[in-house]
């Protein structure tokens, strides 16, 4: 076996938040409720996952959510009272053990704040560039939503790239930078096993269909213009077009349910562990 053999999304918490921080100039006053994404990848060497959601000692606490979500009109909604990834797992029968390797887009606080739990346990793939400006000694990462606390841990093993590369059989991470510096995709190959094909899950190169399908640039980007996040998704479409796989949006809250459970029906029958 090459590719992947299955495919789990997990939906870690909702984000209440402005329609513009996903698309570039859209109308004030628009408020959308998007899925805070994950993917669970089954290799031939075990369960990858990709993105950790929030941390939610930041959420849950009095003072630290005072400290890092000091705005009212941008807010995170957890599913339930433990940690997202844990009650994520339980619920499709997969053990956190079972975890070999993580990889993450990028640095945004909804996307690495679950590292916590596999800080010096299994390695972390991500791009160089992101990390050295996340912990840059600067105060531009936190003002851009990088909590350093979330992965400035020295027991993380991360395992960076500097452009495209493969991270485990059927999986490719290509380089997506413009919404952050060192952003990433991810192609994902399925198994002949698993009926073959494939999907790029863009992660938040395109949070929307829209930003996808018109081509629209995010509404949020760090050191490039709005339209230089386009580049990207033009990127990614070709790619997917030319292996004719789906193009998967990284927050569509239409989108991520629906294929959450397709994909549950699609390996009803797959094994739950490796």
């Amino acid at each position: 076996m090459t590719g992947v053999r299955r495919v789990v999304l997990l939906t870690l918490a909702w984000e209440d938040l402005p329609k513009s921080v996903s698309v570039h100039g859209a109308p004030e006053g628009i408020r959308l409720c998007e899925p805070t994404p994950a993917v669970l990848l089954q290799t031939q060497d075990g369960w990858l996952l990709l993105d950790t959601g929030f941390n939610t000692a930041l959420i849950r606490d009095p003072a630290m959510r005072r400290r890092f979500y000091p705005k009212i009109d941008y807010i995170p909604v957890l599913a339930g009272p433990g940690e997202p990834i844990e009650e994520a797992l339980d619920k499709v029968a997969i053990p956190l053990e079972d975890i070999y390797a993580v990889g993450v887009s990028h640095l945004h606080l909804d996307h690495v704040g679950g590292l916590k739990l596999f800080a010096g346990r299994v390695p972390v793939h991500a791009q160089r560039k992101e990390l050295e400006f996340g912990l840059a000694n600067h105060p531009a990462p936190e003002r851009e939503g990088m909590f350093r606390i979330d992965f400035d841990d020295p027991r993380i093993d991360w395992q960076l790239a500097d452009g495209d590369v493969d991270i485990a059989p059927g999986v490719r991470a290509i380089a997506t930078a413009g919404h952050t510096p060192g952003h990433q995709s991810f192609i994902v190959d399925l198994d002949d096993s698993a009926g073959g094909g494939g999907f790029v899950f863009a992660f938040d190169a395109a949070d929307l269909t829209e930003n996808i399908d018109q081509e629209l640039a995010v509404g949020s980007f760090i050191n490039v213009q709005p339209e230089d996040t386009i580049e990207p998704i033009r990127r990614l479409k070709a790619i997917a077009a030319q292996r004719g796989y789906r193009l998967i949006p990284g927050h569509d809250p239409h989108v991520w349910p629906a294929l959450t459970a397709e994909l549950e029906q699609r390996f009803a029958t797959a094994t739950p562990s490796r």
